[in-house]
């Protein structure tokens, strides 16, 4: 019997831990290197850097350095921050103080003494942080794993779909979607998924002639590999009996195939924002936290070395996130700058008081949003 319950007990706590550690240890690279960006930027242009902290709330664990700079691990691990000289929070809301007023001693060291320029950097360097990781991820990624290719040939073109109303035919090689050079089926299959309802421009090789197609993707509802109910857009081809070939690249190449991969990954948010907003996509696609620790469950369940590709792809996503013009957002503080910058003064306490309310307002209600969908995922897959 005690065997028995604990077995069960066993079971239950691994159960848990696949969805907990997985989640973490992405998230924690993410916000690490994203919070390590601005510190190093910061410390390079002589800011005193006060708090460098992965999560929120309480203190678990936490250090001095030399420097003075208060390193620490919180409660609540669903992002991080760097706090500064003459902030007044975590968000790095400027100090009631006027800068002005400040003593020579008193400005030294303080980041909204800084040049414009200067803040901009520290502040940029968060998400450019990320964008970096992701491509380090990739580059050797593609050195060691490789990328599979698979002739991008069209052997069966499903009666009455898209592609056939569209002008496909077996035979055909696909050349070129919108401009981007296909080498694999697989970039075929990808850039179709993502763009369900929307026009594409397709190049086939058709008997050694090129043969231009305009074809939308449907849009349809399945079922991935682990079960997720999802939205794809779907042509209605295949390739078939074709074994893949896993092509390995140098270090030149590899370099520039991860670059091409990022700025894949990097358009993807803002294609499926212009389509929402069009209304040929739903915002039901949107997850949060809990659909990232789902997914990250998930390409764990693979293997080690997918859950670093996931993380270079959370990273991209997570640096873009950064750079949207909302207050309380890295590129809400570039937008301050920028306006500062044209006035020749910063706005007003009270004017910025108001952007970064509203900019919580509207983060708050997009992790509501975003839970919410995770919510009706979890019961859709578990129904």
């Amino acid at each position: 019997m005690t065997m028995l319950a604990d077995t069960g007990l066993w079971t239950t706590a691994w159960y848990y831990l696949s969805w907990v550690v997985p989640f973490f240890f992405v998230l924690g690279v993410v916000v690490f290197v994203h919070e390590m960006g601005h510190f190093l930027v910061a410390r390079y242009f002589g800011v005193t850097v006060e708090t460098f902290s992965i999560g929120f709330g309480p203190e678990i664990h936490g250090f001095y350095d030399r420097h003075g700079t208060r390193w620490r691990i919180a409660w609540v691990p669903l992002g991080g921050y760097v706090k500064f000289k003459g902030d007044e929070n975590a968000a790095s809301v400027p100090s009631q103080e006027h800068i002005s007023d400040l003593s020579e001693d008193e400005r030294r060291g303080n980041f909204h003494a800084k040049p414009i320029a200067q803040r901009a950097a520290v502040v940029a360097a968060g998400p450019a942080a990320n964008f970096v990781l992701s491509i380090v991820i990739l580059t050797v990624w593609f050195m060691y794993m490789g990328k599979p290719i698979i002739e991008p040939l069209v052997s069966t073109v499903q009666p009455g779909s898209v592609a056939a109303e569209a002008g496909f035919e077996p035979g055909d090689v696909i050349r070129e979607i919108d401009g981007t050079k296909i080498q694999s089926f697989d970039e075929v299959q990808r850039i179709v998924m993502l763009n369900a309802q929307t026009e594409l421009t397709i190049t086939v090789d058709r008997n050694g002639k090129p043969v231009t197609i305009k074809a939308s993707p449907e849009l349809k509802e399945t079922k991935d590999r682990f079960g997720n109910v999802v939205q794809i857009g779907l042509l209605g081809i295949a390739s078939r009996n074709q074994k893949p070939v896993v092509k390995r690249f140098g270090p030149v190449e590899a370099v520039g195939q991860s670059l091409s991969e990022t700025y894949f990954w990097l358009k993807q948010p803002l294609i499926f924002i212009q389509k929402v907003a069009v209304g040929q996509a739903s915002g039901d696609q949107v997850r949060g936290v809990v659909g990232i620790a789902q997914l990250s469950r998930e390409v764990a369940s693979i293997g080690f070395a997918e859950l670093f590709r996931w993380i270079a792809i959370i990273s991209i996503n997570i640096g873009l996130l950064n750079l949207f013009p909302i207050p309380l957002l890295d590129g809400g503080h570039l937008l301050f700058y920028g306006i500062e910058a044209i006035r020749g003064r910063p706005l007003s306490e009270r004017m910025m008081e108001i952007g970064f309310r509203i900019g919580f307002a509207l983060v708050i209600m997009l992790m509501l949003f975003a839970t919410r969908n995770d919510v009706i995922h979890l019961l859709r897959q578990m129904g």
